[in-house]
C-alpha cells in the first residue's frame, strides 16, 4: 500500500493498544476457540492414559445406598485390571467408582462440568478436568473408553448412554460392551424399546442387544472389560 492507503496504525499497535472493548470475547469466532482449546488439553491430558472404562450415575445416590457402594466395588475392580476409571468428577456414583480406583492404587479420572449449581471435582480423582461444553466432555468420554458400566442416574446419564449407544448403533464408532448396572431401574426403560418402540419399528430388532442389564457388578465389570484390546475409533 503507498499513498493515501497507508494505515495510521499498525496490527502489532492494534494488539496491544488498551482501553478496547471486550466485546470479541462473547463473538462465535472466539468460542470456536475455546471449544478448540478443550479439545487440544482433553486429548493432551488422555492421550497416554491407557486403556480404560467409563463409569456413569447418578450424583444423587448416597454413600449408604447400595448403588453407591457397588460402583465403589467396580471401580475398584476395574483398578485392579490394571485399567483406568473415568467418571464425570462428581458426587455420587461418579465420586465411589472414583473412590474404588484410587483405594485400589488405580487411575482415577474425573471429567467435570461447569454448572450453575458447581459440583466440583471429588477428593477420590488423581486425574481430573473441568468442561464448559457438554459436547467436548462427552467426546472424551467415548474417545478414550473401552467399555461403559452405567448405574441409576437421571436426564445426564441417560444423554451419556444414548449418545454412546447411537454411536455404537450408527457405526460411528467400534462397538463396545455397554452394561446397565441394576435390573430393577432399567427393566422399565428395556420393556419400553422392546415394546411400543420396537413395535413402531423405531429401532432395529438387533439394537437391544447393543446393551446387557445385570445386578452382578463382578458381571459388570467382567462385561465392560472384554472391549480392553479391541481398537478404538
Amino acid at each position: 500500500m503507498r499513498g493515501a492507503m497507508i494505515p495510521q496504525d499498525t496490527t502489532s499497535g492494534n494488539l496491544l493498544k488498551a482501553g478496547q472493548p471486550a466485546d470479541w470475547l462473547h463473538m462465535d469466532p472466539w468460542r470456536v476457540m475455546r471449544i478448540q482449546a478443550e479439545f487440544v488439553d482433553g486429548f493432551g491430558a488422555l492421550a497416554e492414559l491407557g486403556p480404560a472404562i467409563s463409569i456413569f450415575g447418578s450424583a444423587r445416590l448416597k454413600p449408604e445406598e447400595a448403588e453407591y457402594q457397588a460402583a465403589v466395588e467396580m471401580g475398584r475392580q476395574v483398578a485392579q485390571a490394571g485399567v483406568a476409571v473415568i467418571t464425570g468428577g462428581g458426587p455420587g456414583i461418579m465420586e465411589a467408582a472414583n473412590k474404588g480406583a484410587a483405594e485400589a492404587g488405580g487411575k482415577s479420572v474425573g471429567l467435570g462440568i461447569e454448572l450453575p449449581h458447581e459440583q466440583g471435582i471429588n477428593q477420590w480423582v488423581n486425574l481430573g478436568m473441568n468442561f464448559r461444553y457438554f459436547f467436548v466432555r462427552k467426546t472424551m468420554f467415548v474417545k478414550y473408553s473401552s467399555g461403559c458400566i452405567v448405574c441409576p442416574g437421571g436426564f445426564g446419564t441417560l444423554d451419556e448412554m444414548f449418545e454412546l449407544l447411537t454411536l455404537i448403533q450408527t457405526h460411528k464408532i467400534m462397538s463396545v460392551p455397554v452394561v446397565l448396572f441394576g435390573r430393577d431401574y432399567w427393566q422399565g426403560l428395556m420393556d419400553w424399546l422392546t415394546g411400543p418402540v420396537a413395535a413402531r419399528r423405531m429401532i432395529s430388532p438387533l439394537d437391544p442387544d447393543l446393551f446387557i442389564i445385570t445386578d452382578d457388578p463382578d458381571e459388570a465389570v467382567r462385561v465392560a472389560l472384554i472391549g480392553i484390546g479391541r481398537g478404538r475409533q
